[in-house]
């Protein structure tokens, strides 16, 4: 696919392109960049693209044996699944909660990593993002696979009848996390330090996402801070509240309904996910449209 060189840090659609053969053109680049970046994952490699299937086994093999085995933790069996497993449970958080990180993660740095591309040849900026979130999302499907396979052997087939629901769930993930990640994609740019700090609390937000305990545990820990004297207005401090309008854990909460309980999860976090997810979306958008004329002069 040939790009229009640039000579100008203020670049813009070369002349008497319509803005159909733009968005057809964009959409097209978005495909390519997302196909190079997901051949580029595994290139070199013994097994290739096996990895997707292996890290994600991995990953909850481990959980199981420090969970399941040496800290033995516990939730509530799964409501209609039957399933009793904490690895298992703490599994699909971990794969969930990293896919809605690398969305965000990868995508705020693609316009810095591709800086060089950027200063020479002109398309439409947000497709470097955009093309990040389809390659992760590519990747995820495999975790998803693994995730289904696992959760059929444990709690058996009926799993199926809730599949369709994980289309919506991605879908939504993918737009939030798109969202923050054109808008973080922008202030990296004019502040590189964005990066490091953002790595800093992403690891702060991951343990208030639930990723790695239960609701039941921080409503312990609530009741316990109570009795020590540290309340909120002469109640106890509201982290279930806090922790209950987390876009992640809501995120979380709906993939294990699928997974663990083989439920659907409740309509106030449907609500609370589109919400967050068209939310993040328009200030993404609104945000990049209005830096993306300036992004080039900045790199």
């Amino acid at each position: 696919m040939k790009l229009p060189r640039i000579s100008s840090p203020h670049p813009e659609p070369p002349a008497g392109i319509s803005r159909k053969a733009e968005y057809l053109h964009a959409c097209q680049l978005v495909w390519v960049l997302a196909r190079r970046e997901i051949s580029a994952e595994y290139k070199g490699t013994v097994l290739g693209r096996l990895w997707s299937l292996i890290n994600p086994l991995a990953t909850i093999a481990v959980f199981a044996v420090i969970f399941g085995v040496i800290f033995r933790g516990g939730v509530e069996p799964g409501r209609n699944s039957d399933i009793d497993s904490f690895a298992l449970w703490i599994g699909i958080g971990v794969l969930c909660w990293g896919y809605l990180s690398r969305v965000i993660t990868n995508g705020m740095n693609t316009l810095v990593g591709n800086a060089g591309l950027l200063t020479k040849v002109y398309f439409p900026r947000w497709v470097l993002v955009l093309a990040s979130t389809v390659a992760q999302t590519f990747n995820f499907l495999f975790e998803l696979l693994v995730l289904l396979i696992v959760t059929m052997l444990m709690g058996g087939p009926k799993v199926l009848l809730y599949v369709p629901l994980l289309i919506p769930i991605l879908l939504l993930s993918a737009a939030f996390g798109t969202g923050l990640a054109l808008l973080l994609s922008v202030g990296t740019v004019y502040y590189r330090d964005i990066s490091h700090l953002w790595g800093i609390f992403t690891q702060i937000w991951m343990y208030a996402s639930g990723v790695v305990f239960p609701l039941s545990m921080l409503v312990s820990a609530q009741e316990t801070l109570a009795a020590k004297g540290f309340n909120w207005g002469g109640k106890p401090l509201p982290l279930d509240v806090i922790f209950r309008i987390n876009p992640a854990e809501l995120i979380l909460e709906a993939n294990r309904a699928v997974f663990y309980d083989y439920a659907v999860a409740p309509p106030e976090v449907w609500l609370g996910i589109t919400i967050w997810a068209v939310l993040s979306l328009l200030a993404g958008i609104l945000v990049f449209k209005k830096a993306s004329k300036r992004i080039v002069e900045e790199l």
